[in-house]
């Protein structure tokens, strides 16, 4: 395989890199933002922005999704998360913030969350949860384990979900289980009528497994993002985005031509933190980006602009802190759309996207799937 280093004798590891080592390559073409499309579609349902939500209750309410749907993108709900497990949200949120504003401990909001998702998850609350996203009109999307898909997945479509998101830190096509059935996807997917989005993933191979189950997307990366996830800490595991990004794109390239034409769109969810991400993600072979932590720089955001993501309320494995970094300065419209005062690129994230498509000559997403790009160094 090519890249492959000596790590010690006998021992090659993978040479992968990050979106921060890609940059892309101006072409010899420019056009006008104003004829760029940043459109995209997963099965019947259409989306003007190649958005999806992380799906953590610091970002993603019955009402941010309502939001986010209504501006193009594409909200998702955590239906083991703290709308499923709590009447009052606003009072569990509350204590959150209380923890970290009592306490400089970085454990102290950990064992808040833990606490909460401790409580049983309610049928009854996410299916109101869900009905308050259906009856705005946008697409209700929710997000499952892999350990609780088979359990939730059917009172979830009976509630009105149209698409169902199959996540975890890493995800197979068989989640093997001593204690019971294991979910096989392929069989799991055969039986839904909605299409599902699963990952995460970070090479070729299980990007392609999953692919072969019937997935409408698959998702690339765990979340990642610096100083919150520390999965690479606690289990050893991570992924070089760049390279997990061009992987999966790879696998989607050969089970098109294995299947004679089924498009399995590839989102990036991790490393995503500016409009340069957005856009370095797209290049590098993502149809669409699942953003977390930047979307809680919005007013809207319901954490207060706390963010953690699922894998921290882990009752005895957490992999992620609760950031406390985030200034909430900027609606939600203004934080996707602009116009932004501030040169960092973490404002205005896709109205810069369509500048970057602009800028290269390209019209479309998979258009600009195809741009140049160098390495740094």
């Amino acid at each position: 395989m090519r890249d492959l280093v000596e790590i010690g004798m006998g021992r090659t590891a993978r040479r992968a890199y990050e979106l921060d080592d890609v940059e892309i390559i101006p072409s010899r073409r420019t056009r006008s933002s104003k004829d760029v499309s940043t459109a995209w579609q997963i099965d019947a349902y259409r989306f003007e922005i190649p958005l999806i939500t992380h799906p953590t209750d610091a970002i993603v309410s019955p009402g941010t999704a309502v939001a986010i749907g209504e501006l193009g993108g594409l909200g998702v709900l955590n239906a083991e998360g703290l709308w499923a497990r709590h009447g009052d949200v606003e009072e569990a949120l509350f204590r959150l913030v209380q923890s970290v504003e009592d306490t400089d401990d970085p454990a102290a909001p950990v064992r808040v969350l833990q606490e909460l998702h401790s409580a049983p998850v309610r049928m009854d609350l996410i299916a109101e949860a869900i009905k308050q996203v259906r009856e705005s009109g946008v697409t209700v999307a929710v997000r499952v384990s892999p350990q609780r898909a088979a359990e939730l997945t059917p009172d979830l479509l009976a509630a009105g979900v149209e698409v169902l998101v199959v996540q975890g830190t890493i995800i197979s096509a068989e989640h093997v289980s001593r204690d019971g059935e294991p979910l096989n996807l392929k069989s799991f997917i055969a039986d839904l009528d909605v299409p599902v989005i699963a990952g995460g993933v970070g090479d070729y191979r299980t990007a392609m497994h999953l692919m072969r189950t019937g997935a409408a997307g698959v998702i690339v990366g765990y979340g990642y993002t610096p100083g919150v996830t520390t999965t690479d800490a606690v289990l050893g595991i991570g992924v070089p985005m760049a390279t997990a990004i061009a992987d999966a794109a790879a696998a989607r390239r050969d089970y098109l031509d294995e299947t004679g034409g089924r498009y399995v769109h590839v989102i990036a969810d991790g490393g995503v933190l500016t409009s340069g991400d957005v856009a370095k993600s797209i290049a590098c072979g993502a149809d669409a980006v699942m953003l977390g932590e930047p979307l809680a720089a919005a007013a809207e955001a319901p954490a207060q602009g706390l963010y953690w993501t699922a894998a921290s309320a882990h009752p005895s494995v957490p992999r992620s802190h609760v950031s406390t970094g985030v200034d909430q300065v900027v609606d939600l419209r203004s934080l996707l759309f602009g116009p932004s005062v501030d040169p960092r690129g973490v404002t205005n994230l896709f109205g810069s996207l369509r500048r970057a498509m602009a800028k290269t000559g390209y019209s479309d997403l998979k258009e600009f799937q195809k741009v140049g790009l160098t390495i740094r160094g």
